[in-house]
């Protein structure tokens, strides 16, 4: 189930696996510094235990799931929930017990003998760690004022920019095609984009039940690329519908199209910088996005099974 939740968390929502880790649970490996977060032998982890960019440590016990973003696990201890590796690589020593599934996207799974997983165990050793680039965070625990979340939030508004300036300098008239569906039928797009989302995780939870690795990873990949297309493009459509509405409402009529998205972009960026508001907006909209471009398909408005007479 975790593989489903983590390919469906790419494009509507953060890390379904992102929380807190308590107070005084966790500490780092040289009393500072953050190279790894460590959970100490002694220790007891009562909510989700999440590293960004560094590797974690669990020795004692976590009663949640346990993440990581762009950094190594080592388990050594007990684990209640699941443990999600993304960019990384997870150990399980002999002592380790993980009640769970594990999950790892771009690195490998070494269970040493004795060491217990409960639930489901999934590696993708070969997956791109481009598929981890639309991930919706990191809020994951930490102050939504704080500076890491605003440069996370930032750095994801100028990928967002690049992204829109090229979708919009290469197809720009099909894209407005999707503005166009949003505009007249956002609630169609949002019902549409929620089915397919959903969707896509349950096919993917099918494949890696019953289909053979070989065969099951090319589809697992195909479906997490078709759901990032539909993202990129729908989001971008989004921008452009929005800054439609705002240049009509204000009377900026010369405005061309390139500077048309980039004014729904700077709109829906403040919006994520709202604290818990702007990522429930945000997967609204990342949903009525991939409707509609699955409706418009990618704004070109043919049908998806061509008619025989």
């Amino acid at each position: 189930m975790v593989l489903a939740v983590v390919v469906a968390g790419l494009f509507i929502a953060p890390l379904a696996v992102a929380g807190q880790a308590s107070s005084g649970d966790v500490s780092s490996s040289d009393g500072g510094s953050t190279e790894a977060i460590v959970l100490d032998a002694e220790s007891v982890a009562g909510r989700q235990v999440v590293a960004i960019g560094r590797d974690l440590v669990i020795e004692g016990e976590a009663l949640r799931s346990v993440a990581t973003l762009n950094g190594d696990a080592m388990v050594a201890g007990t684990v209640a929930g699941d443990l999600v590796v993304l960019g990384g690589s997870a150990r399980l020593a002999g002592s380790a017990r993980v009640q769970g599934d594990v999950y790892v996207l771009g690195g490998r799974l070494d269970a040493e003998p004795g060491s217990e997983i409960g639930g489901r165990s999934v590696a993708y050793p070969d997956a791109p760690s481009a598929l981890l680039l639309l991930v919706e965070g990191p809020t994951l625990g930490l102050d939504p004022l704080s500076p890491t979340v605003i440069g996370a939030k930032a750095a994801l508004m100028l990928a967002w920019t690049l992204t829109g300036l090229i979708l919009v300098t290469v197809w720009g008239r099909s894209l407005g095609a999707t503005a166009v569906e949003i505009q007249s039928d956002p609630l169609r797009g949002f019902i549409v984009g929620l089915v397919a989302v959903f969707s896509m995780a349950l096919s993917v939870l099918f494949v890696n039940a019953f289909a053979p690795l070989m065969v099951g990873l090319p589809l697992v990949l195909l479906v997490v690329l078709a759901a990032l297309v539909l993202k990129l493009w729908g989001t971008v459509a989004v921008f452009c519908s929005l800054g439609v509405w705002l240049r009509g409402r204000f009377g900026w009529a010369r405005l061309d199209a390139v500077a048309t998205v980039l004014l729904g972009l700077v709109a829906l960026g403040l919006v994520k910088m709202i604290p818990y508001v702007g990522v429930w907006i945000w997967t609204a909209v990342s949903l009525v996005g991939i409707g509609a471009a699955l409706t418009t398909k990618l704004g070109r408005h043919e049908p998806w099974i061509p008619s025989t007479t």
